[in-house]
């Protein structure tokens, strides 16, 4: 119960206010905080996700705020293409072309900054229906509210929309 009320409140507002220290201590505000920590000038920076249950994970984080849960549908194209172009290079740094990217649905998310989950791409999670086969990060769209994951396949991108939560198919 506790879980679906922090979630309904996590959908509709988003209490980090980098004015007011005391917001930023929140659990939901934590990762604004190592946002407000990026240097000015740094439009994508990356951390090392701290669950130990995701030991080879990392995330991926626009500097920039947006507003209340920071929507990935609404950043702008260029600020959305940038931060799919950084994930996805940080990615195949750290995982080679067995690399996935994953943004997790708004009703599941448990922080209100916008970050992309970076991991090893669990083949067994291919998916034909409902894939998008685009060339460039400029192609990924951003659905409203929806989750969504990507690998590569043959020089190309496979994305896929419409779940909430998504980054299972990257490697604990």
């Amino acid at each position: 119960m506790l879980a679906a009320i922090f979630l309904v409140m996590l959908a509709i507002d988003c209490p980090c206010d980098p004015a007011q220290p005391a917001s930023m201590a929140l659990r939901q505000c934590s990762l604004c905080s190592e946002a407000e920590k990026q240097a000015a000038d740094v439009k994508v920076f990356f951390l090392k996700d701290i669950n130990p249950r995701k030991p080879n994970r990392w995330l991926a984080l626009p500097r920039a705020h947006g507003s209340t849960v920071h929507h990935l549908h609404e950043m702008s194209l260029a600020a959305r293409t940038e931060l799919w172009t950084a994930a996805i290079a940080k990615s195949k740094e750290l995982f080679g072309e067995a690399w996935g990217v994953a943004y997790n649905g708004e009703q599941v998310r448990t922080q209100c900054h916008t970050h992309i989950h970076l991991g090893r791409f669990n083949p067994l999670a291919e998916q034909a229906k409902g894939v998008l086969i685009v060339n460039d990060p400029r192609e990924i769209p951003a659905p409203p509210g929806a989750g969504i994951w990507i690998h590569p396949v043959g020089g190309k991108l496979h994305v896929h929309a419409g779940e909430q939560t998504v980054e299972t198919v990257l490697v604990r």
